[in-house]
């Protein structure tokens, strides 16, 4: 009877000890996709749901390069619109299908309002605050409207691909899109009637100038106008190192 004892206790402290030497492993979900083996449509829209990232990562690219206000503006809706969504989900605590109901709360889809979130702004910002710019070229015009359908198809892809996917049913996909087009909408009215007006404001505080902050409203074609004053400067200084060296 004691050896029996003796065994259980034994067999449970060394269940213990594997479980303490073996912790349970979990995926990381931030970027983990999951698609049926061999389908390759699913695999372009698993593919595709990953964009999110990639403007993420061109946003923080943008602002570290470019340090523009409108683009800082931009990404700080992108991180009120997510953090609206953690809340919602943890309010609503709706679960996924029950392909993927394991790994957090599926109300509403975060994927479908980031990029319907984007993909409204864009809009908006090209048919509003671009439109006030007459001289725009036929190339100029062809590429704002390129921008804005590749925009929305981006967003009807990435919304299809998590139902397709089985991480969200229709009605979450359906709320999410409807909340992203929302924010997205009211984000554009405070940075174009509230935020924009104050922008030059902003750039002439101290904090502003060591940071580098610029804004560039009142410029319709920043490419272009950085290419033409990159390409003086730089004319002028080769005139002027050749004359130092004929000296």
């Amino acid at each position: 009877m004691a050896s029996l004892k003796d065994d259980s206790f034994y067999d449970i402290k060394s269940h213990s000890v594997d479980t303490i030497q073996k912790p349970e492993w979990v995926p990381l979900s931030l970027t983990l996709v999951e698609y049926p083996q061999g389908d390759l449509f699913g695999k372009f829209l698993a593919l595709v749901s990953l964009l999110p990232f990639a403007i993420i990562a061109g946003f923080i690219t943008l602002i570290l390069f470019r340090r523009d206000l409108h683009t800082i503006t931009f990404f700080s809706g992108i991180v009120i619109n997510k953090c609206i969504n953690f809340i919602l989900k943890h309010t609503i605590c709706e679960a996924r299908p029950m392909r993927h109901n394991a790994i957090e709360y599926g109300m509403p889809s975060m994927h479908a309002q980031f990029m319907w979130f984007f993909a409204t702004y864009i809009t908006l910002f090209i048919c509003i605050r671009l439109h006030h710019n007459n001289n725009s070229s036929i190339s100029e015009k062809f590429w704002r409207i390129t921008i804005i359908i590749v925009s929305i198809i981006i967003a009807i892809l990435i919304t299809y691909s998590r139902v397709y996917l089985l991480y969200h049913s229709n009605s979450q996909v359906v709320w999410g899109t409807f909340i992203g087009i929302m924010l997205g909408i009211i984000w554009f009215i405070i940075t174009y009637m509230i935020l924009t007006p104050i922008f030059p404001i902003i750039v002439s505080w101290r904090i502003s100038e060591y940071l580098l902050l610029r804004d560039t409203t009142l410029i319709p074609n920043i490419l272009w106008f950085e290419y033409t004053n990159i390409r003086t400067e730089a004319r002028a200084r080769s005139r002027k190192l050749v004359s130092m060296k004929s000296q």
